[in-house]
């Protein structure tokens, strides 16, 4: 009859506990976000959550303004900033480690353009 009570219990406390930790990491995960959106200014490079990259013009309590390209500035609410971009992983839109370590492209051939055909393939005159 001991079992039956201490079964009961863990049935009853499991469920409780699994949504006290949810809430716990659901509000860790909110303060994070808060802390990070206060934490933007002028002149960062961000990328937003749908992938978009700029840099922060303007800011006020809900909004942002990124320059995405040069004379073109877009409006987006703050928590749509998904991250900081790195300084070390872009110099100048492209990365040192793939500039270096890219291979010489190979110019195209007219056979490379042929449909049906995988390119770098010869025709062999056919």
């Amino acid at each position: 009859m001991n079992n039956n009570g201490t079964f009961s219990l863990l049935i009853f406390a499991l469920p409780l506990l699994l949504l006290g930790w949810l809430f716990f990491t659901q509000n860790k995960r909110m303060k994070q976000m808060r802390n990070f959106s206060s934490s933007l200014d002028v002149g960062d490079r961000i990328v937003t959550s749908s992938g978009i990259y700029g840099v922060v013009t303007h800011l006020d309590d809900s909004t942002a303004w990124l320059e995405i390209a040069e004379g073109t500035t877009i409006r987006v609410d703050r928590r749509a900033i998904a991250m900081k971009q790195s300084d070390t992983a872009v110099t100048d839109g492209t990365s040192e480690a793939s500039a270096t370590d890219a291979p010489p492209a190979q110019p195209a051939t007219p056979a490379d353009d042929a449909p049906g055909t995988t390119p770098g393939s010869q025709q062999n005159g056919q």
